[in-house]
């Protein structure tokens, strides 16, 4: 049996919660390996919708033991938070296991990731807020503080006070904000301790013991890879690792266990936030996209700058990933467009670049070149067959998959959780 790595492959936004749901019946566990509640899954079950931030989308399906791992960072507030919320609507979230390496987000971390983006001006990021970064930036620095540390007072305040020592200069000083003190992030945390301490477990040894049984885990990537630190377009990133690698690290099992690399893409792209973008649309197009595929943020409500599908992109990030099959979702929000473009390469002052360019300063520059297809007026919403489709809407997909690196075996053609055509298994 597998383990299968999910992946945002454009900006993020793709509609990753969806794939995971629509394999989650198959699998035993399902694993958030990166970036924290800066970001949000949508699933649809029935009339029922889910908007999850920080818990891993096969928490909806029962017989799946969802796990955050080491990767993430977590507001503990947010996390209870939302299992409150799916306990209330009948959700068992009795099985979340939570690894003792993960780091968590604190209240100077929230703090310092709004005055900082505020004081970056015309620079900003277009960061949510939410800690994230400043919390990995401490990972790295190695004054974070992590999951087991609630579970010693003396370790945790020794470390709380080490990171404010210097945290607190910079905000009195530089920020013109208040001292944070010890005792109130410290008596925040332990307040959480003796809940937390049922999930927490060593989700690496959990998982490995899991794959040597055989039995299935899918590993979900939160953001994307144009928006991983070290592969997307830096600066304009996440603060994590949203590619396939990152499942590695990310969750503490070794590359080789890593059997399929699932790809999510929109039948156009989208993105949140700050950086270059050469698809974006700034007439009625994007505005139809924008409303007909409600493209507005999860965690945020923020208006996604959308535009039309980049292959190069597609290429791009099935390379970096390892991409076995794409699953290819909204096809559904193109129906009525009479002609529908897609970026094939692009244009730098005269020169074609069918790939993406090295340059952040060329791609930034990049003027898409584009092929256009025929559209479709007819309702799709209702297709489970490949041939249900119409015969536009098939070329569509087809020349996409041509031009994308890897098969596309699945099209979400509706928000239902049963709204997809399901081409290939994404698990054989």
């Amino acid at each position: 049996m597998p383990a299968a790595v999910i992946i945002g492959a454009q900006w993020g936004d793709e509609g990753k919660g969806k794939a995971t749901d629509l394999l989650a019946g198959r699998i035993d566990y399902v694993v958030k390996f990166n970036g924290g509640n800066n970001a949000g899954h949508t699933v649809v079950i029935g009339d029922e919708k889910y908007a999850l931030h920080l818990l891993p989308s096969g928490i909806l399906t029962d017989g799946v033991t969802p796990v955050i791992a080491n990767g993430v960072v977590i507001d503990i507030e947010v996390l209870f938070g939302e299992l409150e919320a799916l306990s209330a609507r009948g959700v068992d979230v009795s099985k979340l296991l939570i690894s003792a390496n993960a780091h968590v987000i604190t209240h100077y971390h929230r703090t310092l990731d709004k005055v900082t983006e505020r004081f970056l001006g015309k620079r900003q990021i277009g960061t949510t807020g939410r800690g994230i970064g400043p919390t990995y930036a401490d990972k790295i620095n190695r004054v974070g503080i992590r999951i087991q540390d609630l579970f010693d007072e003396n370790i945790l305040r020794q470390k709380v006070e080490a990171a404010l020592d210097q945290k607190n200069h910079l905000l009195v000083k530089v920020f013109n904000r208040r001292a944070i003190t010890v005792d109130e992030i410290v008596d925040d945390l332990l307040s959480y301790a003796e809940r937390l301490r049922p999930m927490v477990a060593d989700t690496a040894l959990v998982l490995h013991e899991a794959l040597e049984r055989g039995e299935t885990v899918l590993f979900e990537g939160g953001q994307a890879t144009m928006l991983d630190v070290d592969h997307g377009t830096y600066p304009f990133v996440t603060s994590s690792n949203a590619t396939s690698g990152g499942a590695a690290t990310g969750a503490g099992i070794g590359p080789n266990r890593i059997d399929r690399v699932i790809g999510i893409v929109k039948a156009y792209t989208t993105r949140v936030g700050a950086g270059p973008f050469p698809t974006e649309l700034f007439d009625e197009s994007g505005e139809f996209l924008r409303k007909t595929g409600f493209e507005f943020g999860t965690t945020t409500g923020r208006p996604r700058r959308c535009g039309w599908y980049d292959a190069p992109i597609a290429r791009y990030t099935a390379r970096i990933n390892g991409v076995t099959d794409f699953v290819m979702t909204k096809l559904d929000v193109l129906t009525g467009l009479e002609r529908i473009p897609v970026c094939v390469a692009y244009d730098v002052d005269g020169e074609r670049f069918d790939e993406l360019p090295v340059s952040q300063s060329d791609f930034h520059h990049a003027t898409p070149i584009y092929e256009e297809f025929p559209g479709w007026s007819e309702d799709i919403t209702g297709a489970r067959t490949f041939q249900d489709l119409p015969e536009n809407a098939q070329k569509y997909v087809l020349a996409i998959e041509a031009m994308s690196g890897a098969r596309i075996s699945a099209i979400g053609v509706g928000p239902g959780r049963d709204a997809i055509v399901v081409r290939h298994d994404l698990l054989d």
